[in-house]
């Protein structure tokens, strides 16, 4: 399925019903009053948070909404049926926004979490509501109020536990793989993940979400390769693993580059809680693993070994991340 994060739609509430001139008229009572019943309210426009959905592809292809409007009033002194409320299902981490004035309007990441984004116009006044004690036969009337209208922006912004990140072909796909039931497109060549993978386990109490980010570049902060697109995607994670590549000709360079990467996007990810991984240790030999690690173990970061492809080292990583706070590692 194609990853689509961002879209703008098109969103219209209901119009109010009209308010209805009508008379009693019955046999024995010629003369009966008015009894012009107030028509329906519009229908609202409502964005709901809904956890099964990871992306906002929907809205490429569907971008203008309208709530039912309100029925008219009717005699009888009868109130014209409400027009129905428009429900909008959004994934959860989706940032709402009226595009005309950039304001942002909802930030919704529970599960049901629900905003009124347009309001339905309220019903007309039927020929009742005109009635005094000099004027009682009015044919007075008035239309429905017109319901809200207006253009917005939704953003997603992943909402996962664990963020995994790290260079183009640094072994994040298999990673996530060994972590969760997630199956991404995995081959030894850049860019294999052209969008971020989620994967997802749970148990009776727990639902942890581990997000791979699309392999950064040296440049990415200014969009560069897959860039800005992605990048926000780390901003809601609360841990990050940053994977290096066992096997590159120089991991601590692999180190600064990525390093460089996050903190000139957004500085404040270095106060996220991170574990650095060294992958593809089946490559190595034993003196060049040591001093692999060595050199990554001198920046300062707690590191860690293992071979996503091969499975070693999964266990520790698992630990390492409980103890980070990590709710549930499968």
């Amino acid at each position: 399925m194609k990853f689509v994060d961002e879209a703008s739609l098109y969103v219209k509430a209901g119009d109010g019903g009209r308010g209805c001139v009508s008379f009693r008229r019955e046999k024995y009572i010629p003369r009966g009053g008015p009894d012009g019943g107030d028509g329906g309210k519009g229908g609202d426009v409502i964005i709901v948070g809904k956890q099964s959905l990871i992306s906002l592809l929907d809205f490429k292809y569907k971008r203008h909404y309208k709530a039912e409007n309100g029925r008219f009033g009717a005699g009888r002194n009868k109130t014209g049926r409400n027009g129905e409320d428009l429900v909008i299902h959004v994934p959860l981490g989706t940032i709402v926004q009226d595009e005309t004035t950039g304001e942002t309007i909802a930030d919704i990441v529970e599960e049901g979490q629900r905003h009124v984004v347009a309001r339905g116009g309220v019903g007309g006044r039927g020929n009742t509501r005109f009635v005094s004690s000099v004027h009682r036969a009015p044919r007075e009337y008035t239309d429905g109020e017109t319901g809200e209208e207006r253009s917005l922006r939704l953003e997603l912004k992943l909402l996962a536990e664990i963020g995994i990140v790290g260079l183009p072909n640094s072994g994040k796909s298999t990673l996530i793989s060994r972590l969760t039931n997630a199956r991404p497109e995995v081959g030894p060549y850049p860019f294999t993940t052209l969008s971020p993978s989620l994967g997802v386990f749970t148990n009776d109490e727990d639902r942890l979400v581990i997000a791979d980010i699309p392999g950064i570049i040296e440049g990415a902060h200014k969009g560069k390769g897959l860039g800005l697109a992605f990048l926000k995607h780390i901003e809601r994670t609360n841990i990050l693993l940053w994977v290096i590549d066992g096997a590159s000709r120089s991991v601590t360079e692999d180190y600064q580059t990525l390093r460089n990467e996050l903190v000139r996007f957004n500085e404040k990810i270095l106060e996220k809680r991170r574990l650095l991984v060294l992958n593809k240790i089946d490559l190595l030999a034993e003196p060049d693993l040591t001093a692999r690690m060595q050199a990554l173990t001198n920046s300062g970061e707690e590191v860690l070994s293992v071979s996503a492809l091969k499975g070693w080292g999964m266990d520790e990583l698992k630990e390492s991340l409980r103890k980070k706070g990590a709710k549930r590692v499968a």
